[in-house]
């Protein structure tokens, strides 16, 4: 998430950020615990092999722990980035003295693959403006489990165009695990994101393809977002094919920082974001909801932060063809957790989608928030503080034309 970021669809959440009570277990990943320390001059190889780099390099990192006190950086177009594999190739920064980031690239035709980054101080692996991207079979990973003191992105793509993240993982984020944002022509898939405060997330990003994914144990699984301050709208995203299962763990996002307002218990979320399709996930046991689709106004943003392309409402949203389960029994926060009781009981629980009900009454046509195969929905009438909520289905009784499939045109 950027700064200045929320995520605190419907409520003010009552989390002390760091607090990891209700995380029912860590991280199921450690095999690099076994991978022995390299040699020290292999790390030192590999620096100046990134600052020396040429157009069509491709660089090979030996299988081992090569350790690092600072950020590693590449400014080459067309370079390849290949380890051994994610479980024998690694590139620990757990004693980074300097540096924002573990590796930051700021070209383009670049690929990276079969490695893994652990401990960086910041982000894990930052992209930034930058054309044909491929980040395949790589980890992100702080050993140490949810942790305020981890770095805020694993995997962080930024203001690119053409890219593939694929097979890859993402564990233990103070931010997000694997986050795409301010992009155009995106494909994520196959990865598993977990232990993170939010799993995937797709940020003011046209064009999207975010699918075969695992996001669990996640404080939210899946985002799909649009910022107020930000330039670029987003907008063609589908969400599809995923499981975004149990993303129950307490936020740990670090305290006054916008990510602490994330809700445990947080499936698929959409917040003032356009033209969104969610289809054919298995969507369970998500404590809050398992799909939330809520306003900027839900989440404390003043109007002062806006661009001016900004559109506060989120509309065009298509909800069909899902398997949902559980979930919604256990909402975070004070005020969801009293409209839960107010509305089904103290055994009850919310319906699959949960929406804060904020839209612009003077859109013809309503916002189309279009849910199929659902057990309801519960409008928390959030621009009256939650007064009136309902449950009625009838709005949402309609259908959208399929979003395209995205082509990153790679043949």
């Amino acid at each position: 998430m950027t700064k200045g970021k929320t995520i605190c669809a419907l409520a003010t959440v009552a989390i002390a950020a760091g607090t990891l009570a209700g995380c029912d277990e860590g991280p199921r990943h450690a095999p690099s615990a076994t991978v022995e320390q390299a040699d020290p001059a292999h790390a030192e190889t590999l620096r100046e092999q990134l600052l020396d780099a040429k157009p069509g390099d491709v660089i090979v990192v030996p299988a081992g722990r090569h350790v690092f006190d600072r950020s590693l950086s590449l400014r080459v177009d067309g370079v390849t980035l290949r380890g051994e594999g994610h479980d024998t190739t690694v590139l620990s920064f757990k004693g980074q003295k300097a540096g924002a980031e573990g590796l930051l690239v700021t070209a383009g035709d670049f690929t990276i693959e079969d490695l893994a980054i652990e401990d960086a101080k910041g982000d894990g692996l930052k992209i930034n403006e930058a054309e044909n991207i491929t980040i395949r079979r790589i980890r992100v990973e702080w050993t140490g489990g949810p942790d305020t003191g981890n770095g805020g992105y694993g995997i962080y793509p930024v203001r690119t165009r053409n890219v593939l993240i694929e097979d890859a993982i993402a564990i233990g984020a103070s931010d997000a695990g694997i986050y795409v944002g301010q992009s155009r022509d995106v494909i994520v898939r196959n990865n598993r994101a977990e232990f993170n405060v939010a799993g995937i997330e797709v940020e003011n990003t046209v064009n999207a393809d975010v699918y075969g994914n695992l996001a669990t144990n996640n404080t939210g699984g899946i985002l799909v977002f649009n910022m107020p301050a930000l330039q670029q709208p987003g907008g063609n995203v589908r969400v599809f094919r995923n499981q975004v299962l149990a993303n129950n763990t307490a936020n740990f996002g670090a305290k006054g920082t916008p990510v602490a307002s994330v809700p445990a218990g947080s499936g698929v979320v959409i917040n003032s974001n356009d033209d969104v399709e969610i289809f054919d996930n298995d969507i369970a046991d998500n404590k809050t909801a398992n799909i939330i689709v809520s306003s900027v106004y839900s989440t404390g943003y003043k109007d002062s932060s806006r661009s001016e392309t900004f559109d506060p409402y989120p509309e065009r949203i298509h909800v069909h063809g899902n398997r949902l389960s559980g979930g919604g029994d256990s909402p975070d926060g004070l005020d969801l957790k009293a409209l839960k009781t107010a509305m089904f009981g103290l055994s009850g629980r919310f319906p699959d989608v949960l929406w804060d009900g904020f839209h612009n009454a003077e859109l013809d046509g309503g916002p189309q928030i279009c849910l199929r195969d659902v057990s309801g929905v519960i409008n928390a009438d959030g621009p009256n503080g939650f007064k009136s909520p309902d449950q009625d289905m009838t709005g949402h009784d309609c259908s959208l034309p399929p979003i395209p499939e995205v082509d990153l045109g790679r043949g």
